[in-house]
């Protein structure tokens, strides 16, 4: 009995001590490591198969067995895998440790603020208990003596480096002191993921904006993207050096005349004559500060700059810091005085935000340089095989396109058509503009006639600029006649002019959006817009007509302060090339903030695309608190639609582009109203559509019909009390739609989750036919079942796929259909639809 369990574990021990030597570690060669590391490359994780074949193919792993080079491919894995995750948390970590260092910075720069602010607290409850009136009076008159700077003549080389030296001096006490009281950014907090640190001024002489970041780019690399003004500030026009020369360590002092455009058409646009100093400093930092120069040195007197009003730098620039590691710190400083007493009144708080500069110049550098960052690193994700830098092109030529034609000048060759001066829209007309494509001037489209642009602007109250220019985006069908879109994508098909004979097309309303790329915010979208429609003639039965559009969106997010909203859009060939040429049309809208600090200018929250959001009855509506913050806000749309034209035709396109943009306000002053908070009267339901009853009513109706014809509560008896029942309705799980009973039922009624399925609104809800959202086999149920649902008064449908407005594809488990009788007189008014358990396949 003992020799046998001794043999027992003697064989036992032995099993185990053979497992554990086919576990062991193999010392590979370094022949076999290069054979193995060379499959890795390729594949990193083998099937069994693959690796079999692996040992037949290289007689060298012939030793080894498939288990272990299995375990070889696991552990090659894991180091990657491990080398990775290493190279990320050094990356974090050297973030995070100049993210640190500079918010250390900014604390000491704080506290030094606060301990001046107590120092001149203190000081001025010492002058009011002793000093006398005139004393006072002294003391304020020298104050002001002070700040003011005297410029020297600009001619002179030693003058020019007096006042450099003293930009860079007062620029940097901007940049890292207290020479300006900075308080942060409305919605912008820092920390260790925010692109960086922003500040508005508080109060000082024009409006100011700062900012202070981490960039993984070089200092010099930084300053070079920087100095090209024009290359990231969308709205500037041009940056001309006219006089360069050195200055000491290394330095250079640079004259230079710059032009913005003007927002709107209601403004004109503005330039600057300043010196820009660049230099490095003892610690290694790179500094380019700019400031304006006067007196003698008044810039260019060309007839241009007569379009211009002359605004004011004062000192201004970047401070830019090398980090351990590689990258860099910067402090962007902008301050400027855009001379509002030049505008009409009702624009000057637009000249008067420093919240707008900030949006516009000061973030928007900042993030431009990160964009950049990212690219070269190959963070940035392609969009559909196009090279970021590509795509980053188009919406520059997007924007800059859309300025020139809302500025118009002159010097590029618009004028504008007599008027009796009394219309509301504004004719230009451009004979010599050229439409040049980017790396191929011969493949430039040079119009006979040229291009004719309609712009007008307006003053919109209480309307949200992100909530209006996402309804522009998603529902063009509401503003938009496609036979003129149709007009100028056929334009710019070809040298020759299709216009006189384009053919006739059937357009279906609908639209497909084809994401490209965005920004590393996303504060901007640039896509392609594809407009489905058909040929009418015979012959053209199967060739497509579709419009391609490519398209701008930015300012979609309603917690953005002080920024404005843009769709802007030009027809394109449907291969869209690098190098198309470009005719933008679009809408801006900008709110018109006051100066920061005013509560009642914060971006409204929560707000949707919901036009029934006005529906939620009784006097503890949140939606009536919630918009209270909207309340008299205001904000200026530009409108800017261009049309290639053929001389011969220049008469008959100036009309149609008059009406059309007349028929595009009168549009989006119908949606405006409807969005705005003020025009939604919260106390009872709005008429959903003429003829119609009160949402109210029409939510009683529903729920008595489909509890009269299925024998079943459609909602909880306790949500059917009162005016609750049109709340549980809209709130209902279920997508529940209303239709009409024309001959073309169009749907009058859908609550929360039918406009989310369908991906539309209530105005746009009632341009759509039942037929359009069932596919082919969801009509053929519903035809099959229609007789039977008008006998007995309601139908189940089997469950299917129907489409979405924005052409997506939604699964549906069941629908059901019942009459909705009215109570008055038990007539039929509508069709109630009920889809359920729905979801975007």
């Amino acid at each position: 009995m003992a020799m046998a369990l001794a043999q027992h574990r003697e064989s036992s021990s032995g099993s185990i001590s053979k497992h554990l030597d086919a576990g062991k570690y193999v010392r590979y060669t370094a022949e076999q490591v290069e054979a193995l590391e060379r499959v890795y490359a390729e594949c990193p994780k083998p099937s069994s198969l693959r690796r079999q074949q692996l040992i037949r193919e290289c007689p060298i792993l012939c030793n080894i067995e498939p288990k272990q080079i299995k375990v070889w491919f696991q552990n090659r894995r894991c180091r990657e895998k491990q080398r990775k995750e290493a190279s990320r948390l050094q990356t974090v970590n050297r973030k995070l440790t100049a993210m640190n260092k500079l918010l250390m910075e900014e604390n000491d720069r704080l506290q030094k603020q606060v301990s001046q602010l107590v120092c001149e607290n203190g000081y001025m409850r010492q002058q009011l208990q002793t000093a006398s009136g005139a004393t006072t009076d002294a003391s304020c008159d020298s104050v002001v003596t002070n700040t003011q700077h005297s410029l020297r003549d600009a001619n002179n080389p030693a003058g020019l480096l007096s006042i450099a030296e003293e930009t860079l001096a007062e620029f940097l006490s901007k940049a890292t002191g207290t020479a300006v009281d900075w308080v942060q950014m409305p919605g912008m907090k820092p920390g260790p993921d925010s692109v960086g640190i922003f500040a508005i001024s508080q109060s000082c002489s024009g409006v100011a904006a700062r900012a202070c970041g981490l960039v993984s780019l070089e200092p010099t690399k930084i300053a070079e993207i920087l100095k090209d003004r024009p290359s990231w500030f969308r709205d500037g026009r041009s940056l001309e050096v006219f006089t360069m020369f050195p200055a000491g360590n290394g330095g250079t002092i640079e004259l230079v005349y710059t032009q913005a455009y003007a927002p709107t058409t209601l403004a004109p646009a503005r330039d600057f004559w300043t010196l820009r100093y660049t230099t490095t400093l003892e610690n290694g930092s790179l500094v380019v500060c700019e400031r304006s120069l006067s007196g003698s040195g008044a810039g260019p007197n060309a007839a241009a700059a007569a379009q211009f009003v002359r605004a004011e730098m004062l000192p201004s620039g970047y401070l830019i810091r090398p980090c351990e590691g590689g990258g860099s710190i910067i402090h962007i400083v902008d301050h400027l005085n855009l001379e509002p007493w030049s505008v009409p009144e009702v624009l000057r708080p637009l000249y008067e935000s420093s919240k707008v500069v900030a949006q516009k110049m000061t973030i928007a550098a900042l993030r431009y340089i990160r964009q950049i960052a990212q690219e070269t690193s190959g963070e940035v994700v392609y969009g559909l095989g196009r090279q970021p830098a590509v795509l980053r092109t188009f919406s520059q030529r997007l924007s800059r396109g859309f300025n020139d034609a809302v500025n118009g000048f002159s010097d590029d060759g618009w004028t504008v058509l007599n008027c009796d001066g009394s219309e509301d829209v504004i004719i230009a007309v451009n004979s010599t503009k050229n439409l040049s494509a980017t790396s191929n001037p011969a493949s430039s489209l040079t119009y006979v006639g040229g291009i004719l642009c309609a712009k007008a602007s307006m003053l919109l109250q209480n309307v949200p600029p992100a909530v209006l220019v996402r309804f522009l985006r998603e529902h063009r069908s509401e503003w938009a006649d496609f036979n003129v879109d149709a007009y100028a994508a056929a334009s710019l098909k070809a040298n020759s002019y299709a216009y006189p004979g384009i053919r006739p097309t059937r357009f279906t309303g609908s639209q497909i959006i084809m994401p490209l790329g965005h920004t590393i915010e996303h504060e901007e979208t640039l896509e392609v817009i594809r407009l489905e429609g058909h040929s009418i003639a015979q012959e053209d039965a199967f060739v497509s007509r579709d419009i391609h559009l490519l398209q701008i969106c930015s300012g979609i997010d309603e917690n953005a302060v002080g920024a404005c909203s843009e769709l802007i859009f030009a027809p394109i060939d449907e291969m869209f090339p690098d190098d198309a040429p470009l005719v933008p049309s679009g809408f801006r809208i900008i709110p018109l903030d006051s100066k920061a600090g005013d509560k009642k200018d914060q971006a409204p929250t929560n707000r949707t695309l919901d036009l029934t959001s006005g529906l939620e009855v009784g006097p503890a509506s949140n939606h009536a608190s919630g918009d209270a913050s909207c309340h008299n806000t205001r904000s200026v749309l530009t409108i800017a639609f261009q049309f290639p034209f053929d001389s011969s035709l220049q008469n008959n396109v100036a009309i149609m582009a008059r009406q059309y943009v007349r028929s595009v306000i009168s549009s989006v002053q119908r949606v405006a109203m409807a969005i705005s908070p003020s025009g939604i009267n919260t106390s009872v339901g709005p008429k959903l559509s003429p003829g119609s009853p009160e949402a109210l009513t029409l939510a009683q109706w529903i729920c008595q019909s489909y509890s009269y014809y299925l024998g079943a509560e459609l909602l909880r008896s306790e949500s059917q009390i009162g005016d609750s029942v049109l709340k549980h309705l809209w709130q209902h799980q279920d997508a529940i739609l209303c239709c009409s009973l024309k001959s073309l039922p169009v749907f009058i009624f859908a609550n929360q989750a039918g406009l989310d399925m369908l991906e539309t609104t209530m105005v746009a809800l009632q341009d759509i036919t039942l037929d359009k959202i069932f596919d082919e086999a969801g009509r053929k149920a519903l035809f099959a079942d229609f007789a039977k649902l008008m006998q007995e008064g309601f139908a189940h449908l089997p469950g299917g796929i129907c489409m979405s407005t924005m052409g997506r594809h939604v699964s549906y488990e069941q629908a059901i259909a019942w009459k909705v009788l009215a109570a008055e007189d038990n007539s039929v008014h509508c069709l109630a639809f009920s889809f359920v358990n729905w979801s975007f396949v």
